[in-house]
């Protein structure tokens, strides 16, 4: 005898006592939500359920840095012991019936990241569980931005000393740094960046967005960040150590394009990671790079960074 499936109720959770029902589905972000909540980077109402009865049979929410707009779709779930094509059409209505409640009208769709293991293409039941995600999003409408290398310091690597290469020295101000950002984002191999630039932005506007959207939201000290200069006092680059919510981390490097070709990177990454190494209790420090981005990516390898996962991003144009 066939039985008819169960009606799916869509809805946000009622408040953080539905944690555990959040929680019948599973992510590597499921630590953090409790302590999201309680800060405010997260609302119940921007975290929602499909449900058949008591099961939940798919998930999503939003992220933001102090609650006030959704800025990332960060977590995306669907029950996998279920066949497609019921899955994926579970998951599609969840995301558009939550977007159209969470995402004001005429506002743009905050992107879609997720975290995937680092070998996610060579085992065919985790790259089955990824693009499953992915072909949900597909439908909707978005698209493929990058995927990028999460990459960490652990505490006991060693840092190397100082070359005398270049000289360090405090940002003095936000036009301090902007002269150099602008000049950066020329060339940049960063796809946000390229994407900033294509949308009709100039670099020194591209480079005014990231450091008002991002640079800006970090708490800890900006005596941490660092201009690199020659001996003769010429700009080379520019390194932002930070903390975010969760970590220690390289927020931001960059290379002036008339310097790049003479390893600077390395010495520049290094002073980034001294300036966060000599915090009291870092037991290891983040980054992330383009996978398209080789010089960055084997400059972090250089310095001792592990490659321990991977993250992708989608965006809806």
């Amino acid at each position: 005898m066939t039985h008819a499936p169960q009606e799916l109720t869509i809805r946000p959770l009622a408040g953080p006592q539905e944690l555990g029902l959040f929680r019948q589905l599973s992510y590597t972000l499921d630590h953090e939500f409790a302590d999201d909540l309680e800060s405010g980077r997260r609302r119940p109402e921007w975290m929602w359920v499909a449900m058949r009865g008591e099961q939940v049979v798919a998930r999503i929410a939003w992220w933001s840095q102090d609650g006030a707009a959704p800025l990332l779709l960060d977590v995306f779930d669907l029950d996998d012991t279920l066949p497609e094509p019921g899955r994926g059409e579970a998951g599609l209505k969840l995301l558009e019936a939550a977007t159209a409640a969470v995402v004001p009208a005429g506002a743009p769709r905050p992107e879609y990241g997720r975290f995937v293991p680092a070998d996610w293409r060579e085992d065919p039941a985790v790259r089955e569980v990824v693009e499953a995600r992915i072909r949900v999003m597909e439908r909707s409408g978005a698209r493929m931005l990058v995927e990028r290398l999460r990459l960490e310091w652990r505490r006991g690597t060693a840092v190397p000393a100082d070359s005398g290469r270049l000289r360090f020295r405090q940002v003095g101000s936000r036009e301090d740094l902007l002269a150099l950002m602008a000049p950066v984002m020329e060339g940049t191999l960063d796809a946000h960046g390229q994407a900033d630039l294509a949308s009709g932005l100039s670099a020194r506007e591209a480079a005014e967005k990231q450091y008002d959207e991002e640079l800006v939201s970090y708490r800890t000290p900006r005596e941490w960040w660092r201009i690199a200069e020659l001996p003769d006092g010429e700009p080379v680059g520019f390194v932002i150590p930070a903390r975010n919510s969760y970590n220690p981390i390289i927020a931001y490097i960059g290379v002036l394009p008339a310097r790049r070709g003479h390893g600077y990177i390395d010495d520049i990454l290094a002073e980034g990671t001294r300036v966060l190494a000599a915090q009291e209790g870092v037991e290891r420090i983040r980054a992330a790079t383009d996978l398209g981005n080789v010089p960055m990516a084997r400059s972090f390898a250089r310095l001792g960074y592990v490659n321990f996962e991977r993250s992708f991003d989608m965006v809806w144009d």
